[in-house]
């Protein structure tokens, strides 16, 4: 289940606190990012399971575990340090380069299928990466204490600071056979590093509200205009069939302003022949679509500032605004041809919705761009896409655990599901295929070894600090 509410529209970048756009973003400050992601619109309404801020010398009904004593943190109660009540849970790496191990309390009175907020806040020292060495993780437990498979849950940090204190938090359903969790608050492979544990709370809470989207796709592919316009139009046309059956947002294809058009002289256009500005003709066009359906409308264009010409997408409001636009940040070194240059960050925006990011074609081919938008909190990536892998886009979407909307030309337009499944299709040219997907409650795992918060759980255990040397000279 992802976690977005609310009813702003805005750009948000990869950096501690609330995401914003960001510029060219390091690995870390994508996890820091991903970390980042707000609430659920829950009320804390529920049965209070646990809240504890205090703590004595005994460890206040925590206990100590790791695996073997040989990579054993240090655990200790620190009664001079704590955000509010008196003391806190300590670990400390102890120069050891594999220490690994966690304070566990097993809470008991948990209810199969309802839904429970943890939460805890943490300060560090000597610790970088905290999303991989200091993190907290609930082990759902059946009525013989024994573990439920693998469902083990990995609340994110939530962007919020005290001081120096972090917080994680997160919003999971429990198992069916579900009647106790354990709560375990670690430090990982942190050798020089101390963590303190406070404030740790367990809530019962209502279910979320169904997020419900109606996610479209097209097949369009103008030929033989004469004219920027021509092109734009079929588009628009296609655009307003999406709207007409009700999508809340539709992905076009790539170049929009550029596919089709013939020059006077004979041949095809090329991006610094229609080249424009943004807001700027075609988005004026788009907007219209958007405005009059209520939807939003993604779109890839050539954008022309100044001197600079770029590939460029738009998101395009229900308002008929343009939102924000994302620059092309891999470029073929067919568009480098063209005079384009390439852009340098990885925007995520929030809708009414959710959050959506953008790539565009070539983008796909590579593993950054979409890791930088889910770790931004993207819940749809919007791909305009002149030809390229559907493997690739698929896989896209399982490592992130996102959904995937594509628009092309030489490969097909389709919508992926979180695990790779292709939900939509729009086989017809023109035509349109939409799907309806509920960003609140995501598809089950179809695999054998369930992953629970898949998209948690796969960032938790990302290896970021592993370095590749050869892509640093």
């Amino acid at each position: 289940m992802t976690r977005l509410t609310g009813k702003q529209e805005s750009t948000l970048t990869a950096a501690p606190g609330r995401t914003v756009e960001a510029a060219l973003i390091h690995p870390t400050l994508i996890l820091l990012a991903l970390l980042a992601l707000p609430l659920p619109g829950h009320s804390h309404d529920g049965k209070t399971l646990l809240s504890q801020d205090t703590f004595d010398s005994s460890g206040a009904g925590w206990e100590t575990a790791c695996q073997r004593q040989e990579i054993s943190p240090e655990f200790s109660v620190d009664l001079n340090k704590s955000m509010t009540g008196r003391g806190s849970l300590s670990l400390y790496g102890a120069s050891n380069s594999s220490a690994r191990g966690c304070w566990r309390k097993v809470v008991e009175g948990i209810e199969g299928g309802a839904f429970y907020t943890f939460s805890a806040a943490f300060a560090s020292t000597g610790i970088r990466q905290t999303h991989h060495r200091v993190f907290a993780r609930l082990e759902w437990r059946n009525a013989q204490g024994g573990k439920i498979g693998n469902t083990r849950e990995y609340p994110p940090q939530n962007g919020i600071t005290d001081g120096e204190w972090r917080f994680v938090e997160h919003t999971f359903q429990a198992p069916e056979s579900a009647r106790s969790v354990a709560l375990e608050l670690f430090i990982s492979q942190a050798p020089q590093g101390r963590v303190w544990w406070d404030n740790i709370q367990l809530i019962e809470v209502r279910p979320p509200p169904h997020r419900v989207v109606q996610l479209a796709t097209v097949n369009c592919r103008p030929g033989g205009n004469s004219s920027v316009a021509e092109t734009v139009a079929e588009f628009c046309a296609v655009a307003d069939k999406a709207g007409a059956q009700g999508a809340d947002i539709v992905c076009l294809g790539e170049g929009i302003n550029l596919i089709g058009v013939g020059r006077p002289g004979g041949g095809a256009s090329k991006y610094q022949h229609v080249a424009e500005p943004i807001p700027g003709p075609t988005t004026e066009a788009l907007s219209k679509v958007a405005r009059e359906h209520g939807m939003y409308i993604v779109a890839a264009l050539g954008e022309r500032e100044g001197a600079v010409i770029y590939n460029t997408a738009v998101l395009i409001g229900r308002d008929g605004e343009v939102k924000g636009k994302y620059r092309k940040v891999h470029l073929p070194e067919g568009e480098y041809d063209q005079g384009c240059s390439a852009g340098d960050s990885y925007p995520v925006w929030e809708t009414d919705f959710g959050r959506v990011g953008i790539m565009i074609c070539w983008d796909s081919w590579f593993v950054d761009p979409a890791r930088a938008l889910a770790a931004a909190g993207a819940e749809i990536i919007l791909l305009p896409i002149w030809g390229g892998n559907n493997t690739l886009i698929a896989a896209r979407a399982i490592e992130n655990h996102v959904y995937v909307a594509s628009c092309g030309y030489d490969v097909e337009s389709r919508i992926y599901g979180p695990w790779g499944a292709l939900l939509a299709e729009a086989t017809e040219r023109p035509g349109v295929a939409m799907v309806e997907v509920d960003l609140n409650y995501l598809p089950s795992c179809p695999w054998p070894w369930p992953l629970s918060d898949t998209r948690h759980v796969l960032m938790q255990a990302s290896r970021y600090d592993v370095k590749i040397p050869e892509l640093e000279r």
